[in-house]
């Protein structure tokens, strides 16, 4: 069998046989097809789909190119979440420690960010010390300890994704619905969770772009976790605004410990609260998050959690060398911010990756002084650009131009709620 076959064949429209899936999923993770051979058959996946059985077939393949891990030591129910990427979602940071202290063990195995959106792991590590690469021993004591761990997938976990998930964010092809389902759920499947939630984004700030595609690809997910006996449910969550008031990696972290402290943007503490009800149910545990965000117990297994992990959890976060405040045009009412807009404008303050082995700035991102619905005064802080390479402002500023509307005093604003459905 050779590659090129296996690239025409899903060129020319055709379905990929098993053979010919567990064959290049095998390959490429030995290095036998090169990442330009593996980007051609991305892009051909992306534009011309896969079936039921191509994608979990390649699911079970990517599963197959690695280790699968074991949770059954736990004293504790496991659930799992996964997000498909927005503008602002730090939902992961207070969520994770928020389910611990309701009694179920999260074992939450994170990405890096993806084009636009921004990666979970990148967040944390701008807490000084953090460690987001940790052994199975490691992670199994954390979360044996604490009840939480947030950190990478090791490098025995599902390898073949490992590789693919950053050729996708350079080459145009994070889109693929396929490539979405299945890099998802092999990860979640080879973690070995017992449950898992998965927040399926949909907006202009989402891959998902339709309410139809985010249907398609939370179904597509459901069905594989529940074939391979993992319990999955999945909520479509809105990303036409970015979630919260920051986009940004440390920027998000202090937000996130407003939460965790019970403050925060009510968007942010209302959908942590809808998936911590939905993880929770699916692992059988009978427990109100509200309750614990509210006395002090999930930030207490935030701050266990972030120092099992080598982090200082009262260190200061980075903040960046620069800033630059955008004004209110005019005065009204802020009736659109465009979360694919911010999320580009961040990314081009720094807080993502153009290539792969890029790094991102800590500090880097945008604060959002008001949120849609909100009344404006002419000459009012709207957003803050945050970087420390000034000269980043002028590129990322094109991208602001046009990301937001303000309309007259008393127009009516009727914005989409965070939760749209629930896919089960």
């Amino acid at each position: 069998m050779d590659v090129i076959s296996v690239i025409r064949t899903k060129r020319d429209r055709g379905e990929l046989s098993d053979e010919q899936i567990d064959w290049v999923i095998d390959a490429y993770t030995r290095g036998e097809v090169a990442d330009e051979q593996m980007s051609a058959l991305a892009m051909a996946i992306l534009l011309n789909g896969m079936n039921r059985r191509e994608i979990a077939r390649w699911t079970a393949a990517m599963i197959a190119s690695g280790e699968r891990m074991d949770f059954s030591s736990l004293s504790r129910p496991t659930a799992d979440k996964h997000s498909t990427g927005g503008v602002g979602d730090k939902i992961t940071l207070p969520l994770a420690p928020l389910v611990a202290a309701c009694g179920a063990a999260v074992p939450q195995l994170s990405g890096r960010g993806l084009g636009h959106t921004g990666g979970t792991l990148d967040k944390l590590e701008s807490i000084p010390g953090w460690r987001a690469l940790l052994s199975n021993e490691e992670m199994l004591s954390v979360l044996d300890g604490t009840g939480a761990v947030i950190c990478a997938a090791g490098d025995g976990l599902a390898p073949a994704d490992k590789k693919l998930y950053a050729l996708r964010d350079v080459t145009g092809t994070v889109e693929a619905i396929p490539l979405i389902a299945s890099s998802i759920m092999s990860k979640k499947i080879a973690e070995g969770t017992g449950s898992l939630v998965l927040d399926v984004k949909v907006g202009t700030g989402a891959f998902m772009k339709t309410v139809e595609d985010a249907r398609e690809l939370a179904s597509t997910m459901v069905g594989l976790g529940t074939d391979h006996g993992v319990k999955t449910v999945a909520l479509l969550t809105d990303m036409s605004t970015p979630l919260g008031r920051t986009a940004g990696n440390a920027l998000e972290v202090r937000e996130s410990v407003e939460v965790l402290a019970g403050g925060g943007p009510s968007d942010v503490v209302e959908l942590t609260l809808a998936l911590a009800h939905e993880m929770l149910d699916a692992a059988g545990v009978d427990a109100d998050p509200a309750k614990a965000l509210a006395d002090g117990s999930a930030m207490d297994v935030w701050r266990r959690m972030i120092a099992a992990q080598g982090g200082d959890p009262d260190a200061e976060l980075p903040v960046a060398r620069e800033q630059h405040v955008i004004k209110a045009p005019s005065s009204g009412v802020l009736t659109r911010l465009d979360a694919y807009d911010i999320g580009v404008a961040a990314w081009r303050l720094g807080a993502g990756r153009a290539r792969k082995e890029d790094s991102v700035q800590a500090g880097a991102g945008v604060e959002l002084h008001a949120k849609p619905g909100d009344t404006v005064t002419e000459g009012q802080p709207l957003l803050t650009l945050h970087t420390d390479t000034p000269e980043r402002f002028e590129y990322a500023l094109e991208s602001i131009e046009g990301s937001y509307d303000i309309g007259a005093a008393g127009t009516g604003f009727a914005g989409s709620p965070v939760v749209l459905e629930r896919i089960a």
